[in-house]
């Protein structure tokens, strides 16, 4: 059908502020375009990869067409343990926003279980966060905010027994 041109490598860090901006308009799906570009050209851009896997995650809840998959394939890509904790983090948080905040579908256990599954990550991240970073201690305090703000609670499994035959 059509045939993407690629963008010179001296067009990247230009492109990646752009990308930035879009995510910041609310925009994600342009950021996303643009991370594309970028790592076509370069593809172990680790900031390209990061704005990337934040414009997926703006679309959760808004964007069924959203790839979970893709995302969680892209935090692999980064080399740091820490960064690859925090943005497991960030998928998972995002994801429990997502199932709070999706109109008809909306799903405290979900809700309840990824955000739990956040804190887990942000936990992860928190043994090897840089000194003076306490980007995952805030992250998990938000989750935990949410959880006792919006009472979720786990799924209750329906332990009554099955009459025998």
């Amino acid at each position: 059908m059509f045939q993407l041109k690629r963008i010179s490598k001296d067009g990247i860090p230009n492109a990646l502020q752009k990308a930035e901006r879009y995510r910041l308009l609310n925009q994600p799906w342009l950021a996303e375009s643009i991370c594309s570009d970028v790592l076509e050209v370069e593809p172990g851009n680790e900031d390209a990869i990061v704005v990337l896997i934040l414009a997926i995650t703006d679309q959760f809840g808004i964007n069924t067409a959203f790839d979970l998959n893709k995302a969680r394939q892209l935090v692999n890509q980064l080399k740091d343990e820490y960064d690859r904790h925090y943005y497991q983090g960030i998928i998972a948080e995002r994801q429990g926003i997502a199932a709070l905040t999706m109109g008809r579908t909306n799903d405290p256990f979900s809700a309840y279980e990824w955000l739990v599954e956040a804190q887990s990550h942000y936990e992860r991240a928190e043994g090897h966060r840089p000194q003076g970073n306490c980007d995952a201690i805030l992250r998990w305090n938000t989750c935990a905010r949410l959880i006792m703000d919006r009472h979720l609670e786990p799924r209750q499994e329906d332990l009554a027994e099955l009459p025998l035959e």
